[in-house]
Order: C-alpha cells, then structure tokens, then sequence
C-alpha cells in the first residue's frame, strides 16, 4: 500500500510491544513506534485490532515514527473475555503464537496438573499446540511418573533442571524460530529457565509478568522478547483467568486428545460419558487406556468448576 504522504515509505513487520495505543514494530531496516490508522478504528471493536504477534503494514513517516494501515489476517490467537460495561470484547493476550509453552515444576510447589489440563483444553480450543515443561526434575525420583500421562496421549514434555542443566539446551532449540507464550503457576520456574537460556531474559520478562498479574492490564505494556539465535517469547500469565466463555459442555470431549476419537462409538450421541450404558469413554476408563486423573479434569471442566 503506497502512502501519499510525502517522504513516507511502507513497510512490513511484527508487533513485539503493545502499550497504551503505541505499539513498536519491528522490521527490516528497524524498529518504529507506530499508532493505529484512523480507518482501522472505525466503528465498535469487539475486540483487539492489533496486538503483539500481529504482521502488520506500516508507513513510517517523515518524522520517523510510524502508522499502522494494515493488520494481516491473524492464523491464531490466544484470547480472553474482557467484560466490559459496553458488552463482551476479546482481549488478544498474543496473536499468531507457534506453541504454548507450559511450565510446572515436579515439586516446591507440588505440580498443579488439573490447572495443566485446563490450560491444554483451551491450547486445543485455540488451536495453539502446546508443549509442556516438567521443571525441577533434580527435586523428584522420577519425574515421568507425574507427567508421563501427557507423553501417553501425544503431547511432548521437556524435563529441565536449572540446577543440573538437564534439558536447558533441547529447550531452547524447541523455542528457536518460534513465538512461543509462556504460561504456568507462580514459583515453577519460567525466570529461571530463561536467565539459563539467555542470561538477563527471565529478569526482562518477569518485570513485565508482575505488572500484568496486578491487573493493570489497560496500561502495561505487553511484550515479545527475542531469543539468541532466532524466535521470541512473552510471558502470558492471563492463562489462569482464561474462561472458556463460548464452550458448551458437550464441546468438551473435542479438547481432550484421547477422548475425541471415542465419542462416536458411544451408544448415545448426546453422551455425557457419566452414567450412559453404552459409553465408549468409560469403557476406555475401565480397561486403563484413559487416565482416571484426565478423566475426573474433564469432569470438573465439564461441570464448570476451577481447578
């Protein structure tokens, strides 16, 4: 899109920064601080028009700062509901995320794994695949015996240990070249893990996590820090405030990898796989190709309880 402003040029590029209707962009010859074209904002937004992750369009101009014209169709997007006295609007925690990065430790604190199984369903949801760290492995015997479950049934864990080293480096290669959101409880190690992937990262992104967990989520900026070598990270601590606002119980089944494929063998089509006779879920319960720990986590979402 050519501007006709004088001296102005166009330009692609990723939003790394979002803060108070500024957002820095990053290109190929630089970074801008751009705002928003007037026509982007016509009308009443139901939700985010740009925000970090976003390609965007941009005209920079004569004075070297920079307008946004044109947000590029989003592939994906990790997204809460912001109730606001005007109606319902999608907050975009981050656009066009690669994976969700989960990060719990095997001990201190004790690994929270119906708050895992509640992000995974609303990775699913969003169609972010998801990839799940088991931190502090040098605090526990056998850290498969917790996590193994989600190796079973086709997620990908990584073991890591600060402390020993163990799994820093596959880590790091499996967030090269990627945009990758950060999630998991308060203590389990995310800070830790990036300072020994890249010193002075877990610092960067923990002060900006700690302004967003106080809720000042109208004024702190959010923000993509790159990696050594290639990708970026942002730390996503909305996770936990997630609501799976749209989804019908009877959705449920579609979010858990090894139950989706039963569903059409149940007797009833509008099976809740509680009480049914017929049931090909609690079948599967029964002979153990289904985890009990799963099944009573899709039980709990299914009623709409917290983990």
């Amino acid at each position: 899109m050519e501007s006709d402003l004088p001296n102005a040029s166009t330009l692609h590029g990723l939003i790394l920064k979002a803060q108070s209707g500024f957002f820095t962009v990053e290109t190929g010859q630089g970074l801008f601080v751009c705002r928003l074209r007037g026509k982007l904002k016509q009308g009443r937004p139901t939700g985010d028009i740009a925000a970090v992750g976003d390609r965007v369009q941009i005209t920079v101009l004569p004075d070297g700062s920079g307008v946004i014209e044109k947000v590029e169709e989003r592939q994906r997007a990790i997204v809460r509901l912001d109730p606001r006295p005007q109606g319902e609007y999608q907050q975009v925690l981050l656009a066009n995320p690669d994976q969700a990065v989960f990060v719990f430790a095997c001990a201190h604190p004790a690994p929270r794994l119906r708050m895992l199984d509640r992000f995974l369903v609303i990775a699913e949801k969003q169609r972010v695949p998801a990839l799940i760290v088991a931190n502090k492995t040098d605090l526990v015997k056998d850290p498969q015996e917790i996590f193994g479950l989600y190796e079973a049934i086709g997620y990908r864990v990584l073991y890591t240990s600060t402390q020993t080293g163990s799994g820093i480096d596959e880590l790091h290669e499996a967030l090269k070249g990627k945009i990758s959101a950060l999630a998991g409880p308060s203590g389990a190690g995310k800070s830790s893990l990036l300072n020994a992937i890249q010193p002075g990262l877990g610092l960067a992104v923990r002060e900006i996590s700690a302004a967003m967990d106080k809720g000042k989520h109208t004024t702190v900026a959010r923000q993509l820090f790159p990696l050594e070598g290639g990708g970026y990270v942002a730390d996503t601590p909305g996770w936990k405030s997630l609501a799976l606002w749209d989804t019908q119980p009877e959705e449920l089944d579609a979010y858990f990898p090894e139950l989706r494929h039963l569903v059409a063998h149940c007797q009833f089509s509008d099976c809740t796989h509680i009480h049914e006779p017929g049931c090909a879920v609690r079948r599967a319960l029964e002979e153990g190709t289904i985890h009990p720990q799963r099944y009573d986590s899709y039980l709990r979402l299914r009623a709409g309880e917290e983990e």
